[in-house]
């Protein structure tokens, strides 16, 4: 091909030359031109219109992940322009004089367009990259929008100083250089990107945060999914499916909370409390008890718990005729263990995490009864409906012991008072 162009360019100055010598160099220029501009058209053709055609058409159809990437991120058609670039770039060097302020006009904007497009090529390759990986298990919940974002930051600052030095006519060295002295400038300007890129690789070290992790960070008024990380913001899907952007660096130099852990575990957390009317209190009669005893989950308590009193009292030589002097099963302790032995027969609560019904400080609102257990689903809806139904049951169920759930007075409650003692 470059004898074959070699031999034309010699025929074409000679006929020139001898036909007219005084528009010899102008002419072929010009022909040298219209010659350059339809081969790349000729190329441009061919390239895009065929073979790019027909690629993306066999990659569309394609079962291979990879192969529909390649054409999504443009990977082929930047390609196609960068190679563009250099037919133009080696057809003005074969056909013009390579001393000719033209032939070098050419070949800085050809380098300009190769390294742009070259420099788009490589981001293509990098989203196809990105894209295959997030559709593994294993790299899902990796920050990877931030990493590449890092990376083209860095090749698009290396390319952008070539081209300077392309445009200027200086070696790269003396950009290099000469930064010095705007290094300043240079972090003020970047100032977010930098610490980001910090940000992001302590995060993705540390495993802090990933995307899909339930993230709550009350300063910003994020409380929801996390949707992306990137280079300098972490885009969050609140749970009113409002979207809360959060600097990336905030979530280094701030506190915030990650329920992965709880998400992994398999169990949510049920900490929520009953509040008892003091004054409901009381101990229970023989005749509750054996009412009581009919409950089939709290029938073996009952049983055990009498046997201990019993014995415990027939040990010691008391006036049992005085109920203070004996220990005597309370409906409140009898509550307890009834809810208790609920949630460990209960299907959504889980068994191998912390259960317990505790009985916290009594207060002006009455008894607490704190029921701190782990449903065995981490779903939101699922969540909600089993710690409804456990209170509903619960509340439903106290007039069973004698016992009455706390309630403040209200307004309608006081005007019914006054009008009764009126």
């Amino acid at each position: 091909m470059e004898k074959t162009q070699n031999y034309l360019k010699d025929y074409i100055l000679k006929w020139l030359n001898a036909n007219i010598p005084e528009y010899a160099d102008w002419i072929f220029v010009a022909i040298a031109l219209l010659w350059i501009a339809a081969f790349s058209l000729a190329v441009h053709f061919i390239l895009h219109r065929l073979l790019l055609k027909w690629a993306r058409s066999r990659a569309t159809a394609s079962r291979w992940i990879w192969q529909r990437a390649l054409f999504e991120r443009n990977l082929f058609k930047r390609l196609a322009l960068t190679l563009q670039g250099i037919i133009i770039q080696s057809q003005a060097k074969l056909l013009l004089d390579s001393g000719s302020t033209l032939v070098k006009t050419i070949e800085i904007a050809t380098s300009v367009w190769i390294l742009i497009f070259g420099t788009l090529s490589i981001f293509s390759m990098l989203d196809m990259l990105q894209d295959i990986l997030r559709r593994s298990p294993t790299m899902r919940h990796f920050p990877l929008r931030g990493i590449v974002q890092s990376i083209k930051l860095i090749i698009a600052f290396l390319i952008g100083l070539l081209i300077i030095s392309i445009l200027m006519g200086k070696s790269p060295l003396l950009l290099l250089s000469g930064l010095g002295a705007i290094s300043a400038v240079m972090m003020l300007v970047f100032k977010d990107p930098i610490l980001g890129l910090v940000a992001g690789i302590q995060l993705s070290a540390n495993n802090m945060l990933a995307v899909d992790d339930w993230l709550e960070m009350p300063k910003f008024g994020a409380d929801g999914d996390v949707i992306d990380i990137s280079l300098t913001t972490v885009k969050v899907r609140n749970w009113d499916k409002t979207i809360t952007t959060i600097p990336t660096y905030a979530l280094i130099s701030d506190s915030f909370k990650n329920w992965r852990g709880m998400s992994e575990s398999g169990g949510r957390r049920i900490k929520r409390s009953l509040y008892l009317e003091i004054s409901s209190v009381r101990f229970l009669t023989d005749d509750e008890i054996l009412q009581l005893r009919k409950i089939n989950i709290l029938a073996p308590y009952l049983e055990e718990k009498c046997k201990e009193l019993n014995l415990y009292n027939s040990e010691r030589d008391q006036n049992i005729s005085v109920p203070i002097n004996n220990r005597r099963l309370t409906n409140i302790g009898t509550l307890r263990a009834y809810m208790i032995a609920y949630l460990k027969n209960h299907p959504g609560i889980h068994q191998y995490m912390t259960l317990m019904v505790r009985q916290l400080e009594s207060s002006p609102d009455g008894i607490p009864m704190e029921i701190y257990a782990f449903t065995n689903t981490t779903a939101w809806g699922e969540y909600e409906g089993i710690q409804a139904d456990i209170f509903d049951h619960f509340l439903a169920i106290l007039s069973e012991f004698d016992i009455r759930a706390h309630e403040t007075p209200t307004g309608h409650d006081l005007r019914s008072l006054g009008i009764k003692s009126a």
